[in-house]
């Protein structure tokens, strides 16, 4: 996601310093180009030494140092971002009133890039009116404040002032900063889950899904930019996803009625449920008795979900269906992309281990409508999410 990027970094004089180490780590494990600025004091929590090793840029402290000049300027239109971190309590303040005393601050107040700042200091200095100032004026000229963490502080108190952890700085930069909504403007209907097809008021007939795998990829298109419908059946997840609108349904009939309505609208539509295919042909009004050692139950199919909507697709949706597969995987999930007028369907096996129900991670095998073949290893379902949108906006956009 930062492959290519520039980021600049500023280091103040804060005991978090240590953490700038692991922040220009994963800087440059995840493709950017990174340069380091340090605040003199900054020295004395970490080494420069170690900072130009790891970003394989020299660390810039003075304006001026053997003979050579800082262009402060340059640094600033240099890169794409500018991060400070940890930004002191000190520091925050100088930047707040436009002092400009060392390198850091040169290049801030002449930076022409977006500033980021992840603050790092004591609770009571946090919950200071002045500091609260600052940072007001820092935010209203644009910059970015991450908030502090709760934690244990250099003081040995326990409260709010931890500079974020290095992991989620990276995730802030990658979700919110570099993120392309290449999804914006569009609606998607996601369904997610098993269904429950009642016997009796007390019985059902079910499978094992969790609705893991449909919430990932709803979660996914919603970080994207798309709005998104989903269309869950009985799942212990607590879908809380902002752009995500939530239907809860039990039965097969219901979560078909719910995707013929909302599909007319979708650009997107992924029919990740595992709905059951057989419903009972009664259900008893009373719970049933055990009145004999064995019961006969009639079931009838249930209505072809995925196959309805390819019905009625029309040209520029994009309609993906999935496959669980025991026997015979390829051939079934091409006969199903074909017979259902599918877009793509995305194959598991449950011969493979750590995939199918249940599990938090996946590995899959998209099959499009064009012969594409792709083969994917097994990753937390979050970033096979990440696989198939990705090759639904490779198709949305062809």
């Amino acid at each position: 996601m930062l492959k290519g990027k520039k980021i600049l970094l500023g280091i103040t004089g804060s005991i978090a310093a240590y953490k700038s180490i692991l922040l220009v780590r994963n800087f440059v494990k995840e493709g950017a180009e990174v340069k380091v600025i340090m605040t003199p004091s900054a020295k004395d929590f970490v080494t420069p030494l170690s900072l130009a090793t790891l970003s394989k840029n020299p660390v810039l402290i003075d304006l001026f140092e053997e003979n050579t000049w800082a262009n402060h300027v340059m640094l600033g239109r240099w890169a794409d971002v500018m991060i400070i971190a940890p930004l002191s309590c000190n520091t925050l303040a100088k930047m707040a009133h436009g002092l400009c005393d060392n390198l850091l601050l040169a290049t801030y107040l002449s930076a022409t890039c977006p500033v980021i700042v992840a603050p790092a200091m004591d609770e009571d200095m946090w919950f200071h009116p002045a500091t609260k100032d600052n940072l007001e004026k820092l935010q209203a000229r644009g910059n970015t404040i991450i908030p502090v963490e709760k934690g244990e502080l250099a003081s040995g108190l326990e409260g709010d002032g931890r500079m974020a952890e290095p992991d989620h700085i990276l995730a802030h930069l990658i979700n919110d900063f570099f993120f392309v909504k290449d999804l914006s403007g569009k609606k998607a209907l996601v369904t997610a889950g098993p269904t429950h097809e009642s016997i009796d008021p007390v019985r059902f007939v079910s499978n094992h899904a969790s609705g893991k795998m449909g919430v990932a990829i709803a979660h996914e298109l919603a970080k994207r930019g798309a709005e998104v419908d989903l269309v869950i059946g009985p799942s212990s997840i607590d879908v809380n996803i902002s752009g995500v609108h939530v239907q809860h349904v039990e039965s097969a009939a219901e979560m078909f009625e719910a995707c013929i309505e909302k599909f007319t609208i979708a650009h997107i539509a992924v029919m990740a449920a595992a709905v059951a295919d057989y419903t009972p042909a009664q259900v008893s009004k009373e719970k049933i008795k055990k009145n004999s050692d064995t019961i006969t139950l009639e079931l009838v199919r249930t209505k072809d979900i995925l196959k309805s909507l390819g019905q009625k697709k029309i040209k520029g949706q994009v309609l993906v269906g999935f496959a669980l597969e025991s026997r015979n995987e390829k051939e079934y999930a091409i006969s199903k992309l074909q017979n259902k007028n599918a877009d793509m369907i995305v194959l598991n096996s449950l011969n493979d281990e750590g995939a199918g129900f249940g599990y938090d991670t996946n590995k899959i095998t998209i099959f499009e409508k064009d012969g594409n073949q792709l083969t994917y290893g097994q990753k937390p379902k979050q970033q096979v999410a990440k696989d198939i949108v990705d090759r639904i906006v490779n198709m949305l956009y062809a």
